[in-house]
């Protein structure tokens, strides 16, 4: 148990970036470790209204804290990979081994603004590892020209991080986590019920993760009554209750609240957990560690943040490491 480490998500589509910074101060205080920064350039819907930019935030925000910090990222459309490979070496040279890059195939949402075509899930899974076999090899200091998916030409960074920063694969279904096995250093997923978590960690191991971290982006909803955690979860999240295969392909965030309309408050139990007690998200992070999970990244996906914080600084934190 003491091993576990436990992470603020510091959503870029709900809260200006300044706002952000001050939550992660006040994290830091009430005693996570970690924090995790979502990479979007739209919302999931007008109703939460902010897209900052992370790698800008992130090195704020890793200079005003001691935090360890990870991001979720999908190159290869939007981003550039070498590009990235250049972010995430300045960072690690910044703050050496307090930074993690998770990575994914993205969503159609984020990576239209290119123009660009949006490529099969086959073709982005291929693309997105062309993409980590590029920044793998510019960290460790080669010149690389590539012709595949992407295309790269005589690219070579000349501030390295000084060690290979961990590249932990995204996956949300029992298939990708399989996949993402074999080359990841670790993975990431979100929560669900503990038999379906542990289904996603037994692929993942399977496919060549055997003595991989495991690490859980947790969606819940706190507040001081159960209400009110309900309405806060509806009126924030109810866009993101669909399978991720649908999510995908959506392309704005209108395409979101339209979806969103058909959500109902009491459909959100399904997707993210809602209490008011402490004692009963104790229970479920419990049973996310007892399932294999080394790193909880809690997103309180309500607005009140401050409260969420302090409660779970208090009641929480202190019982799960």
């Amino acid at each position: 148990m003491s091993k576990i480490e436990i992470g603020y998500h510091a959503s870029h589509e709900q809260f200006k970036p300044s706002e952000l910074i001050n939550f992660t101060k006040l994290a830091q205080q009430e005693g996570f470790t970690n924090a995790l920064s979502s990479d979007h350039f739209f919302p999931w819907g007008e109703t939460q209204g902010e897209s900052g930019f992370a790698w800008s935030w992130l090195g704020a925000a890793m200079q005003s804290t001691n935090l360890h910090f990870g991001i979720v990222n999908a190159p290869g459309q939007r981003y550039h990979p070498a590009i990235i490979a250049q972010a995430v070496a300045t960072l690690c040279e910044m703050f050496p081994h307090r930074f993690w890059i998770a990575v994914g195939s993205g969503q159609f949402l984020n990576e239209h603004v290119t123009a660009e075509k949006w490529p099969s899930k086959i073709d982005r899974n291929r693309r997105l590892k062309e993409c980590v076999d590029v920044m793998r090899a510019l960290w460790s200091g080669e010149s690389v020209t590539h012709d595949g998916l992407i295309q790269v030409y005589d690219a070579k960074l000349y501030t390295l991080p000084g060690y290979m920063p961990a590249v932990v694969g995204a996956a949300l279904t029992e298939k990708t986590a399989r996949w993402v096995g074999g080359w990841a250093d670790a993975m990431i997923t979100t929560s669900r019920p503990p038999e379906e978590l542990k289904k996603i960690i037994a692929a993942f191991r399977e496919g060549g993760g055997e003595d991989k971290p495991v690490y859980l982006k947790v969606q819940l909803s706190y507040d001081t009554t159960c209400e009110k955690a309900l309405q806060g979860a509806h009126h924030q999240w109810r866009n993101n209750v669909f399978a991720s295969s649908l999510l995908a392909d959506i392309r704005s965030p209108e395409g979101f609240d339209a979806a969103g309309k058909v959500v109902r408050p009491e459909d959100m139990e399904s997707s993210v957990r809602i209490s008011d007690s402490a004692d009963q998200h104790l229970e479920w992070l419990s049973k996310d560690i007892e399932a294999g999970v080394s790193q909880l990244y809690l997103h309180n996906v309500n607005l009140s943040q401050q409260n969420f914080i302090e409660v779970f600084g208090e009641k929480v934190l202190p019982y799960l490491k």
